[in-house]
């Protein structure tokens, strides 16, 4: 997500608790964080909201679409410490939301069996995880955070390199402190997963363990290579499902890969799919139908689902993306 560009203009960059627990697979929940472990359910729609005001629809975290399994806060901050974030709720862009008001809706989204993350990263975000002070940095401060504020874990949405060897340790580390209702999101950029030799693929593969999917951001990238070795444009289903096919013929599980999509045309610089191309995927993905010219050689049923960027521009859209991916997804057997 271009965090520069999301300050200043555009983007380029109901299940009961009790359901979700019977449907969903255990890896959600902040564990001894202080929230009470939940399930994300097995097909779960991902979203960002947006700590700032950019233009979009400005949302309190209450205002959140139902159809969010995982609400992902954009973003934590670097500190002057290498590895170290801290997070600055924007009361003022927000419109006087207050800290008080901010916890007590994590609590609610909890309570509705929703987890709630804090994003690293974005197109600014320059937090340096190198070596094993900045790694045990990164781990110490996220889980204050997550003590803190009551997340349930971490996005790493990092877009200017990261070190696989540190940032493997720093979210083994953190899982430790956090318990085993610990969810962990990546959103990287199209180029980072074009290969497993790819710091970024390194990485996920390194914490497949405790990974709960990698939503990439299928837009703002051009053409790329899919899992065939042809070339496919964003902005249409085939891009989407070659692309996906990297991951799960690589050693992602197919419950940890996602497909990351903007919530509207002025959510990103390109890209942009409607909802029903990102559905379509989906079902190409899951049982092969609804493909392009692309279609992969097996299906997978028990692909994640989708991630948006953002809640915000979703609600500026008259939340026509949640409303259509949303049903999709959680429809998915």
């Amino acid at each position: 997500m271009d965090r520069t560009r999301s300050r200043t203009g555009a983007v380029l960059g109901s299940l009961t608790a009790l359901a979700l627990a019977l449907t969903g697979l255990f890896t959600g929940g902040a564990g001894t964080a202080g929230a009470q472990t939940r399930a994300v359910p097995q097909h779960a729609v991902t979203g960002y909201w947006q700590n700032f005001n950019n233009g979009a629809q400005v949302q309190k975290l209450a205002d959140v679409q139902d159809e969010y399994d995982i609400v992902a806060v954009a973003f934590a901050d670097a500190t002057a410490t290498p590895g170290e974030i801290t997070f600055n709720l924007d009361s003022a862009g927000l419109g006087g939301y207050t800290v008080d008001q901010f916890k007590a809706d994590i609590k609610a989204k909890q309570a509705a069996g929703k987890s709630v993350i804090i994003s690293v990263g974005g197109e600014k975000g320059a937090v340096s995880v190198n070596d094993p002070a900045s790694a045990n940095a990164f781990a110490d401060s996220t889980y204050k955070l997550m003590q803190e504020y009551g997340f349930d874990g971490v996005d790493i949405d990092l877009e200017n390199g990261l070190n696989s060897t540190y940032m493997t340790q720093a979210l083994k580390s953190l899982a430790g402190k956090a318990g085993s209702g610990f969810v962990l999101t990546m959103a990287p950029q199209t180029i980072d997963m074009q290969s497993p030799s790819n710091e970024y693929f390194k990485t996920a593969l390194a914490v497949k363990d405790i990974l709960t999917v990698v939503n990439m951001q299928y837009y703002n990238s051009g053409s790329m290579l899919g899992c065939d070795g042809k070339v496919y444009s964003q902005g249409t289903v085939d891009f989407l499902t070659g692309l996906a096919c990297i991951q799960l013929e690589n050693g992602l599980a197919p419950s940890q890969v996602g497909l990351g999509v903007p919530a509207s045309s002025r959510a990103a610089g390109g890209g942009y799919v409607s909802p029903d191309v990102v559905n379509n995927a989906l079902d190409c993905l899951a049982k092969g139908t609804g493909c392009g010219s692309f279609k992969p050689s097996r299906t997978y049923p028990d692909i994640r689902g989708a991630m948006t960027w953002s809640t915000n521009w979703d609600a500026t859209a008259g939340s026509a993306w949640s409303k259509a991916v949303g049903a999709h997804v959680h429809g998915m057997p």
